[in-house]
């Protein structure tokens, strides 16, 4: 087993957040594969993982640029006779290729999205700058770890990333069998227990967090656009929308209920409705990388509809038919396939389990770290 080192710059204990873990559970299934030991800021405590935790990072935004933590990087290092760095996202790669040079390591870029192509849809002017930065560390790197099958074309196309110097690692779910009829049975009269709704009522369901842009405009879709039509020929249905964070500018979504809207807010426990739901729905029309969201929902055996854009990463031809698509944008379609997704009957089957279980996924990095020692 290579003794591998990750380095994190955020928090990610505990883990809340899709892209926190996406992080901490890739970690926890690799450290099962190969010795993990991970390099991460002072906010993250270290008793929250199952393999050693090195949290001596500031946690002060000059940590990016911060050249003293050379001498503390390079110390977790010789000790531990690291041979791999896996670094999660660019911003710290020049500190990642630093020690590639002076310590002798591979290095490994854990991309969760096109860092700069983000920027540049919320209108960024410095987006180019970190263009030309992300371009040069994933050059500089050994390898590079990609969500989706489009960044890594993304990063073949534009940054001269070979093809072999690449490979998915996507986001993934902690299990790999559906619920039973009993366990959906039970969370389904608790939603219709717990929101007073008779037993006919179709529950359609978004989840997100709500101050993220992409999100946020979602919930927007879903009111101002999706329901409108959808309502015209249906009635005995509610969509729930769970999620913290709603901005100040959208309280009034809590005046919808007369309008078969559910403002959920933050639940303690999501699960529930992901498996008492009948259908998800995604309408995220922009913004990259993989919808967490999205794997979790079709993980639990739910009917999904989702824009082009909302399932970048998830393969409609793995998921058994349970996954319908819009083009971006097109509301209409959109609400036509929310209502054909209530009728459909079969379970997501054994290809989606195969691409998206963690297991699986920890076992394809380490084949690539076997094949750089």
């Amino acid at each position: 087993m290579a003794n591998v080192l990750s380095i994190v710059t955020y928090e990610i204990f505990p883990a809340k957040l899709g892209g926190q873990k996406g992080i901490a559970l890739f970690n926890e299934y690799f450290s099962k594969q190969e010795n993990l030991f991970c390099f991460t800021i002072k906010d993250n405590d270290p008793s929250l993982a199952p393999y050693k935790v090195f949290n001596l990072l500031d946690n002060h935004q000059l940590r990016y640029i911060n050249i003293f933590n050379f001498g503390l990087l390079k110390k977790v290092l010789k000790k531990n006779s690291i041979t791999h760095i896996i670094c999660e996202h660019p911003y710290y790669g020049w500190m990642a290729l630093l020690l590639k040079y002076f310590c002798k390591v591979k290095v490994i870029i854990h991309s969760h999205n096109i860092e700069s192509e983000r920027f540049r849809t919320v209108g960024k002017w410095w987006w180019k700058i970190l263009w030309h930065y992300e371009k040069w560390v994933h050059n500089k790197a050994d390898f590079t770890f990609c969500i989706t099958e489009k960044d890594r074309n993304y990063f073949y196309k534009n940054y001269q990333i070979p093809y072999e110097k690449s490979t998915v690692i996507t986001y993934g779910i902690s299990w790999n069998f559906i619920p039973t009829l009993e366990e959906r049975d039970e969370a389904k009269n608790l939603l219709f227990k717990k929101y007073s709704l008779s037993a006919e009522t179709k529950l359609f369901l978004f989840n997100g967090t709500l101050n993220y842009g992409p999100n946020l405009d979602a919930v927007k879709n879903i009111v101002e656009k999706i329901n409108p039509l959808f309502i015209k020929k249906n009635n005995s249905y509610k969509i729930i929308i769970c999620g913290k964070g709603l901005p100040d500018e959208m309280n009034e979504l809590k005046n919808y209920a007369d309008q078969n809207i559910i403002y959920a807010g933050f639940v303690d426990d999501i699960s529930i409705y992901f498996k008492g739901a009948d259908v998800f729905i995604n309408p995220v029309s922009y913004g990259g990388g993989i919808k967490t969201k999205l794997v979790e929902a079709l993980g639990y055996n739910l009917n999904a509809v989702s824009t082009s854009n909302g399932a970048i990463g998830v393969d409609e031809n793995i998921c058994n038919g349970k996954l319908l698509l819009s083009e971006n944008l097109d509301w209409q379609s959109f609400a036509d396939k929310m209502g054909i997704a209530v009728g459909i009957n079969q379970s997501i089957f054994s290809p989606f389990f195969n691409h998206f279980y963690w297991e699986n996924i920890a076992a394809k990095a380490s084949k690539v770290i076997k094949n750089l020692e």
